[in-house]
Formats: structure tokens, C-alpha cells, sequence
């Protein structure tokens, strides 16, 4: 065979067997892959290896600090799926990352890149990069250097309004000139169904509070808004307001469930409080006139052996049933009386008589002393004794505390004694039970002692009551058991009430092994852990002498009358400021 000789190719190069060529071109891809490779074990400041790396490439992300994300945001990383391709902190990458790598996002800089003219050297851009990587790190620690120093990073409202295109509520709030759809709008405004005990205690308590605690102006706006919409609820024969109320259409009705169409002694008595600041803050007396009304039937109806039952007629103003409970139904309204009295400076001599006057008749009638010597609120019915405590009424060992000095000198004692009592039976609840923590209610009868002894009583809801009685025994005693007593509740509520997404209420607290309802009730933060942080705080956070707890927990300012018309304040400016 005859091999012609091709232009620039030695004889000797074609003169290869096949087998050889084949050896020598996986020896030349070998080599030519290895080289390129390696580019890739070099560190990122190599310009070689800048060169070959697409400039749009996502680069996989560790996140480790706030910094870390912030620095990939700035690399261009402006799509939500960026962030998603992030690796975690434990070093698992996402699918998106997988997603980002098969077909990188184009950035900004990508864009800016295919501008750039075709025949431009590629070593040029890389140089420019490498430019503004540069300057962008001077930048950084310049920045870094300066934080603090010469700018202001606080955020600006006004100025941030300003860059809205268009007013947030829109010009009459996006009302809509069609009917139709003004109707359908309407139809979507309205609220249903509102407690009005329950918006008052928290919404308009919460409000309050976060009012005196900060001096912003929106929540003193917010809650006149709020309070303005609860008086229809008054609009009754009596001025007993009823339970139940639209706060759309001011539409107001009674509990379904209560009896005769009643209103409840602890929903229409818990509203004092609140009410007084209202007139306060808005220097509208109805607010008040509206509470004093109340207290005006209470004093003029009779009272069986002078207590107060729980259900009240708001149409004819008498009681309905005889049924008295310093549990549910009944609890708030008498720790609003004594409440009345401390939040008004002591002024409020009338909510001073009816206290006393009524913790004289629940101490005839109601406290018992157990065969174990323990004791206990019980209920009444009818002149018949019911010997259940619920857990609500574990309330009454602070309220009769914080009431111990201003009463008669000579009880001052026995009311410090009795809250002690009250307190100690309802820890009792707490450590007879497998979980040490308090069922719903418990009895003292069939030789039970502080037990629940029917299973619809078993469950605890991480209700606040007997927290609540500790931090007040502790903070009017120091008696050192308050506080590990309140330790003792924490452990329990870590070990069977924690849960992934929270805390859990129990259905059996003698239970070995528990069973979640899956409920955290707005209370338990609300009230259960405020009363702990407070039990485990110096007392001048939030001191008695300034503040009363509303039943929902929020701190409500003691009213100062005198001090608010003159000029100077009382508090010790070197302490407080």
C-alpha cells in the first residue's frame, strides 16, 4: 500500500499502527482532563481558575451567620430561589441547590456580562471582576470600620411613607362604587360573635398596658377605638350588660347557655378595671358611669346569707339561680373589687366595703377545713355545699393576700393566714397528682383530699391560677417555698407539657404516661409564664405600689388623681431613670 505524504505531516507521525494511535490519544485526553481539573483544587484567587469558571455560576452558600446571607445577596443573589440553594448549618444541601447547578439563575452581573462585545478579551473582564471584587471588600471593611459612627441605620417611617407609591388604605379605604360588591364587602366585615368579657380582659387590657408601658399613641387610639364599641352591650332595662356582643353592628345578646338569658357575675363584674382607664384616657366619664352602674344594682338587690350568686337577670336585675362559686362563673369579680380599691390609690372606699363584706360571707359559708386539715373554698347551692375547688378558684390565695393589710388591723393576720392556707391546699393538687401538676377540679369528700376524683376533672390546660397565688404570696411574705414551689411547676411543665411546637395542655395529670390535648391557651403566655418570670424577678419589676394586674395579667397603672393634676411626680427620679 502506498501512503501519500500530506502537507506539514511527517511520514513517521502516519506511520502509527492503529493500536498505538488509540494509546496515544487516551495518554493526550488523560493528560489535557488532568490539567483542567486541577484548575479546580486552586484557591478562588487564581486567575486561571476565574477564566474557565462561568461568571453566572451559583456557588454553593454555608449559612453561618446573618453576614453570610447577606454577603450572598450582594453577589447578585436577588431570586427567592437563591436562598433556597443555601446549605444548611449542618451541611445538607437542598434540592434547589441540585436544581441551581443543573441551570444556574442568570444574576444582574450575567446580564451586564452579555453586553459586553464579542471580540472584547475574555482577560479584560476577568480583570475588571476582580477590580470590583476588590474595591467591594475595601468597601466592606470601611463600612465595618464606620458602622455606627457616621450613619444613622434607625428606621425612618416618614421617610419610608414617602416611597409608597400609593396610600396604603387607598382614598375612602378601597370602598367600591359598585353596590353589589359594597354589599358583598359589608357582608365580610362582620365579626360574629364576641365575648365581651373576654375582649375586655384581653384585647382592651392588653392594650391598656401596652399604652402605659410604652407611650405609643396608636394603642391609646386603638383601644378608644375598641372600648367605644363594647357600650351597646349596656343598652339593657338594668344597664347589666349582656354576654355576648357584634362588635360590627353592636348587636348584644346572652349566653345560649345561661340560664334565662342571664349575665354572668364574673364577666359583667370584670370590667372596672379597664373601664376607669377608658374614662381616663379619653376623659369620658361614660366608661365609669357604666361600671358604676353596675355596682349600684349590686348594693341594692338582696343578697343571700350576703353573697353573690353567678347568674343575673340583665332585663329584671335580680338573680336567677343560687349558685355561688368563687370558681368559674363567679372568681374575677370579687378580685376586681379589691383590685378597684388598690387601683384607685385607695380612694374607693365603696369597692373597699363590698370586698371585705363579701370575704366576710365566703368565710361563713364557704371556706372548710378538710379531715386532713386542709383548706378549701367550697361551692354553693341553693344553702347546699358542693365540696369541689377548681382550680380557677385557686386564684383567692393571692387576692386575699394583697387585701391582708387594708382591712381591719386585727384580721390582718388571719387574712395572711388564710391566703397561706388556700395556697398551700392548691400545691397540694399539684404534688398529689403523677405529673405535679393541678387537675381542673378536686374534691374533698368520699375521703378524697385535693384529688380529682371524677376523669372529667383530670385534665390540666396550663392554666395560670396557682402560679398566679404564689407570686403574690411571694411577693407580700418572701417566704422562700413560693419560689420553689413555682421551680417545682416549671420542671413539670418542661417534662410533660413541652412539646416541638410549644406547650401542650395534659387529659390525665395522674397519668404515668401522658396524653396531649394539643392546645396551648393564649393564657399560658399571656398569664402562667408572666407570673413565673415574675415569682423568679426582684420586686421593683413592676411593683405592687404602682401596678394591678388585670385578670389577664396586664399591668394597669394605679390611678394618682392628685398626682396627675399637680405638677411634680412621685417616684425617685435616681432610681428610675
Amino acid at each position: 500500500m502506498v501512503f501519500r505524504k500530506l502537507p506539514g505531516v511527517s511520514a513517521s507521525g502516519m506511520g502509527l499502527r492503529l493500536s498505538q494511535k488509540f494509546v496515544f490519544l487516551l495518554f493526550l485526553s488523560g493528560l489535557v482532563t488532568l490539567c483542567f481539573g486541577a484548575l479546580f483544587f486552586l484557591p478562588d484567587s487564581v486567575r486561571l481558575k476565574r477564566i474557565f469558571l462561568s461568571k453566572t455560576e451559583s456557588q454553593p452558600v454555608t449559612v453561618g451567620s446573618e453576614n453570610d446571607v447577606r454577603e450572598h445577596l450582594k453577589k447578585g443573589a436577588k431570586d427567592p430561589e437563591h436562598l433556597r440553594g443555601i446549605t444548611s448549618a449542618k451541611g445538607e444541601t437542598s434540592t434547589k441547590l441540585k436544581a441551581l447547578g443543573r441551570k444556574p439563575s442568570v444574576t444582574n452581573e450575567a446580564k451586564t456580562d452579555k453586553k459586553v462585545a464579542g471580540g472584547e478579551a475574555l482577560e479584560d473582564m476577568t480583570l475588571s471582576r476582580s477590580k470590583t471584587d476588590s474595591a467591594s471588600k475595601d468597601e466592606k471593611v470601611t463600612s465595618s470600620s464606620n458602622q455606627g459612627a457616621n450613619t444613622d441605620t434607625s428606621f425612618d417611617y416618614n421617610k419610608f411613607k414617602k416611597c409608597l407609591l400609593k396610600p396604603p388604605l387607598g382614598i375612602e379605604h378601597g370602598k367600591p362604587s359598585d353596590p353589589q360588591t359594597l354589599q358583598r364587602r359589608e357582608k365580610v366585615k362582620e365579626n360574629g360573635e364576641a365575648s365581651l368579657f373576654e375582649v375586655n380582659i384581653r384585647y382592651v387590657g392588653g392594650l391598656l398596658s401596652a399604652y402605659y408601658l410604652t407611650g405609643e399613641e396608636m394603642f391609646k387610639r386603638k383601644v378608644m377605638v375598641l372600648g367605644e364599641k363594647l357600650l351597646p352591650a349596656f343598652n339593657t332595662p338594668t344597664g347589666i350588660p349582656r354576654g355576648v356582643i357584634n362588635l360590627g353592628s353592636g348587636t348584644s345578646w346572652s349566653w345560649g347557655w345561661a340560664s334565662a338569658g342571664s349575665s354572668i357575675l364574673a364577666e359583667f363584674g370584670t370590667l372596672h378595671l379597664e373601664f376607669v382607664h377608658l374614662s381616663e384616657l379619653s376623659n369620658n366619664d361614660i366608661y365609669t358611669e357604666k361600671v358604676m352602674n353596675i355596682r349600684k344594682l349590686l348594693n341594692k338587690i338582696e343578697k343571700p346569707h350576703g353573697l353573690y350568686p353567678n347568674f343575673l337577670s340583665p332585663v329584671s336585675g335580680n338573680w336567677v339561680q343560687h349558685h355561688v362559686s368563687i370558681g368559674g362563673l363567679g372568681d374575677s369579680f370579687y378580685e376586681y373589687l379589691i383590685k378597684s380599691y388598690l387601683m384607685s390609690d385607695k380612694t374607693d372606699e365603696e369597692a373597699k366595703k363590698m370586698y371585705y363584706s363579701a370575704l366576710e360571707a365566703i368565710e361563713a359559708n364557704l371556706v372548710q377545713k378538710s379531715p386532713g386539715g386542709l383548706t378549701y373554698m367550697a361551692e354553693w347551692r341553693g344553702g347546699i355545699l358542693d365540696h369541689k375547688m377548681g382550680h380557677l378558684a385557686c386564684f383567692s390565695g393571692g387576692m386575699v393576700v394583697i387585701g391582708a393589710d387594708d382591712g381591719a388591723p386585727e384580721k390582718r393576720q388571719h387574712y395572711l393566714d388564710l391566703a397561706a392556707e388556700i395556697t398551700h391546699t392548691c400545691h397540694e393538687s399539684y404534688s398529689r397528682s403523677a405529673t405535679k401538676l393541678g387537675p381542673e377540679a378536686f374534691r374533698f369528700d368520699g375521703g378524697a383530699e385535693a384529688t380529682a376524683t371524677r376523669l372529667s376533672d383530670r385534665y390540666y390546660i396550663l392554666r395560670p391560677e396557682v402560679i398566679e397565688s404564689y407570686m403574690y404570696m411571694w411577693r407580700l411574705t418572701h417566704d422562700p417555698k413560693y419560689r420553689e414551689w413555682g421551680w417545682e411547676a416549671v420542671e413539670a411543665l418542661e417534662q410533660h407539657c413541652r412539646v416541638e411546637a410549644g406547650f401542650s395542655g395534659i387529659r390525665d395529670v395522674y397519668a404515668q404516661t401522658v396524653s396531649h390535648d394539643n392546645m396551648q391557651q393564649s393564657f399560658f403566655l399571656s398569664e402562667t409564664l408572666k407570673y413565673l418570670y415574675l415569682l423568679f424577678s426582684d420586686d421593683d419589676l413592676l411593683p405592687l405600689e404602682d401596678w394591678v394586674f388585670n385578670t389577664e395579667a396586664h399591668p394597669l397603672p394605679v390611678v394618682r388623681k392628685s398626682c396627675l393634676q399637680g405638677e411634680g411626680g412621685t417616684h425617685d427620679k435616681t432610681t428610675s431613670e
